[in-house]
């Protein structure tokens, strides 16, 4: 957005108040995820949990412009949930405990294509 308001002169003025709501720290951010697990009665591993956070560490401290990171966490979470059911699909006599855990092998760290090169975010409150 910043952007398009740069390339067009004009159109600031037709924005008077501009709102910046500031990036989730990563803690905030596991929360949201457990949240969302909690309410489609999922778990994580202590694994999955652990590699949740590494990626959502990379990405706060390796940020893309293009990502907002509550929606990251949100795309992570549905497509861990995605790979959980196609890990378990084909197995007999699954538990419970089984159909209600994310392992870490769920968790994917590929929300953003490898040829995309990361560059330390910028951390003051005046970008």
């Amino acid at each position: 957005m910043d952007w398009f308001l740069q390339v067009n002169p004009g159109l600031r003025s037709r924005f008077p108040i501009l709102i910046n709501f500031p990036d989730y720290a990563v803690q905030e951010l596991m929360e949201i995820a457990h949240r969302m697990l909690q309410h489609r009665q999922y778990r994580f591993s202590g694994e999955a949990q652990m590699e949740l956070e590494r990626i959502l560490r990379k990405y706060t401290l390796f940020g893309h412009q293009h990502c907002g990171n509550a929606r990251l966490v949100r795309n992570l979470i549905e497509r861990a949930i995605r790979r959980q059911a196609v890990r378990l699909v084909d197995k007999k006599n699954v538990t419970r405990e089984e159909l209600m855990g994310i392992a870490k092998e769920d968790i994917q760290d590929d929300m953003i294509p490898s040829a995309v090169t990361f560059s330390p975010v910028k951390l003051d409150a005046a970008n």
